[in-house]
């Protein structure tokens, strides 16, 4: 049936104001912001193409929600506008078209910033006290929430500097940064209390908190991004008054910037995008406004939208899509997941067909089924997840809801499933003997950092281990090239090159060894720690818990997996195989403790932009340093790039000194 313009407009102004109450008034967000601005660009084109249609409660006039009753209201001197949307490079062709024909100058000079993803606030000084703070409610009445915003840490009560007006309001926004929003999230968990979806709608839930001693426990931190209203001088720039603003004490962007012309804001926006997944804070976009003031001014307003202000998003992060089945994939150390098959939808910039639901707990705090309306996160190269349940989904009458069970065998091998007290995982008992964990064992067994065994890819791995010919990583030495030309796609050329590289293999390291055994926990640089100790693979072996938590980045649950791995006879005969077959390492020798950085331990953190990380242990042991995966007492030094989280946060917490990459290049060239 066919529904008339009216009908749609209608049926999309009650979604809308239903879903920003649920936003604004309940900090309880129904949908991803992405369905939001689609549901709102399709009734603002409706309201263009047929204008009796737009009424004045329209979303489209509107920029939030009326005021919380249990707060004061505060009528707000100026109102706190939105902004307008830009989605492409054309959007952003169009709205400097608009801007230089009413300026009538081509080279327009706009500042940019990125926007955060939080709540906006008005912080109000009188004579350079806080006085007042409110949200921006509906754009002319907010809330008062002056006794929570007072507890932000990085806020000043009061401004320090010269020339502070007698009043200023100051406007920008509340966020909480991800490590931050993490580890409040994790003791949630912990303490078996609500978690928050995401940054953005715990910020909104700590502001309004009628108790402040709750909000002064949030880790709240607020940065400044306009002016309200002020009575007294400001300079005639937007970024020399947020310069000016810094000056007096007020938290502003490090990374604004100010540009002339479209062409590098577009530059901008792209360099910003590849670094949006290692910010500290969530940004969905970057706002472009036009820098001059008294340009500002001559272009003015539209309802609901500055005309010279606009906000360019970035590809959303969160959508919504239907749930239509769960699978169930056992990974390499027999941890069986749940991957939710959906609906295709386009987030994060790759269409999205299935995404990861972790495991049961996860499920079951969900509260998910199968036929259900759900949120999808994908951010960067991070796995799709799904995050929530659209309320009162499925939207589809006709779907029928079905409860999500994990399996009480192994999907793949039938052999029983269990759950170690203190995981949340449930695992695939069956070891070597289960073909999904023998396919995964061999792919990391064959990986770069391990034998590196060139060739020998996901494909080939699948047929060798469904055609019966590899029934451990030991097989592999054990192949031939009658076998191997003899499957599908492998000629003959490709079958000795294969064979040429699984022979060049048999010559490794010990440390490549023992991280090429997949034992749970158990990564590079702690292979490299263990070799370093035991010199011997025997005596890693053999080595007690009590003697294995003495080596360096060895804890008492990393030993209890290199315990458990080493007691099983299974892993016991692939490995006197592997050593039967010629797979060997030259003698491990006690470092000898030369080079300038002898004695001292480092541990390489975040993205480095000059190589990669494992080149950059590299070239510390080269200089006698040991190197290690997480930070400790015994850390020596902290090299961190961009995208370091709770390892800098610990380093910090312990005094260990920290460098970052500029600095510890000059090291080197002193050094080298």
């Amino acid at each position: 049936m066919t529904t008339s313009p009216v009908e749609e407009a209608a049926a999309l102004r009650a979604q809308l104001l239903g879903w920003a109450e649920a936003y604004f008034e309940r900090d309880a967000p129904l949908v991803p912001d992405a369905d939001y601005d689609q549901a709102l660009k399709r009734l603002e084109a409706l309201e263009r193409e047929f204008p009796d249609l737009a009424t004045p409660d329209s979303p489209t006039q509107r920029v939030g929600s009326a005021p919380l009753s249990e707060f004061e209201a505060v009528e707000h001197r100026l109102p706190m506008l939105s902004l307008d949307n830009a989605f492409s490079a054309e959007d952003m062709d169009d709205f400097h078209r608009r801007v230089t024909e009413r300026l009538g100058d081509g080279d327009v000079a706009y500042c940019c910033e990125p926007k955060l993803d939080g709540v906006a606030v008005s912080i109000v000084y009188e004579h350079g006290a806080l006085v007042l703070a409110a949200t921006r409610g509906d754009g002319t009445r907010g809330e008062n929430i002056t006794a929570n915003v007072r507890t932000i840490s990085n806020l000043p009560l009061t401004l320090s500097g010269e020339d502070v007006p007698p009043y200023l309001e100051v406007r920008g926004e509340v966020v909480i940064p991800r490590e931050a929003f993490e580890r409040m999230n994790a003791q949630a968990r912990a303490a078996d209390e609500k978690v928050f979806v995401n940054p953005r709608n715990a910020a909104a839930g700590s502001l309004r908190q009628l108790d402040s001693r709750i909000t002064a426990r949030r880790p709240l931190t607020f940065t400044a991004y306009s002016v309200g209203v002020v009575e007294g001088d400001l300079p005639g720039a937007h970024d020399a008054i947020l310069q000016r603003l810094s000056e007096w004490g007020l938290p502003v962007s490090e990374y604004m910037q100010t540009v002339t012309g479209i062409a590098v804001c577009d530059d901008y926006y792209e360099a910003l995008a590849r670094q949006r997944d290692t910010l500290p804070f969530d940004i969905d976009g970057i706002v472009f406004k036009v820098n001059g003031m008294a340009e500002q001014e001559k272009l003015g307003f539209v309802s609901r939208a500055p005309r010279w202000a606009i906000a360019r998003k970035f590809p959303a992060q969160e959508v919504s899509t239907q749930l239509l089945g769960v699978d169930f994939q056992v990974g390499r150390t027999g941890a069986i997941t749940p991957v939710a098959r959906l609906q295709p939808v386009f987030v994060g910039g790759v269409t999205v067909s299935n995404a990861t639901l972790h495991n049961a707990d996860e499920i079951e705090r969900l509260g998910v089924q199968v036929g259900d309306t759900v949120v999808v996160r994908r951010a960067g190269d991070v796995i799709p997840q799904i995050v929530s349940v659209v309320e009162g989904s499925p939207s589809d009458s006709s779907t029928e809801r079905a409860k999500i069970g994990f399996p009480g065998q192994c999907p793949d091998c039938g052999s029983d499933v269990a759950r170690e007290e203190g995981e949340a995982v449930i695992r695939c008992i069956g070891g070597m003997a289960c073909g999904a964990q023998l396919k995964a064992v061999i792919r990391h067994f064959a990986s770069r950092k391990a034998m590196d065994i060139e060739g020998l890819g996901d494909k080939l791995i699948d047929q060798l281990v469904d055609d019966g010919l590899v029934g451990s990583v030991a097989d592999i030495f054990r192949l031939s090239q009658p076998q191997l030309a003899m499957l599908e796609r492998m000629g003959e050329k490709s079958s000795y090159n294969l064979l040429a590289s699984i022979e060049q293999s048999r010559s490794t390291t010990l440390p490549k060894f023992i991280y090429a055994l997949g034992i749970r926990e158990v990564g590079e640089a702690t292979a490299l720690a263990l070799a370093n100790h035991f010199l011997e693979l025997d005596a890693l072996l053999a080595a007690s818990t009590d003697v294995l938590v003495g080596v360096d980045d060895v804890g008492p649950i990393v030993a209890h997996h290199i315990r458990g791995f080493a007691s099983d006879e299974r892993n016991q005969r692939v490995i006197s195989d592997l050593l039967a077959l010629g797979v060997n390492w030259p003698t491990v020798t006690v470092a000898s403790g030369e080079g300038p950085l002898a004695g001292t331990t480092w541990v390489v953190t975040g993205k480095l932009e000059s190589m990669s990380r494992g080149d950059a242990e590299q070239r510390l042991r080269a200089l006698g340093a040991k190197t290690a995966s997480s930070v400790s007492a015994k850390t020596s030094t902290v090299l961190t790039g961009p995208g370091a989280g709770s390892k800098r946060k610990k380093a910090e917490e312990l005094g260990i000194s920290i460098v970052d990459e500029i600095e510890w290049l000059a090291m080197l060239e002193e050094m080298e």
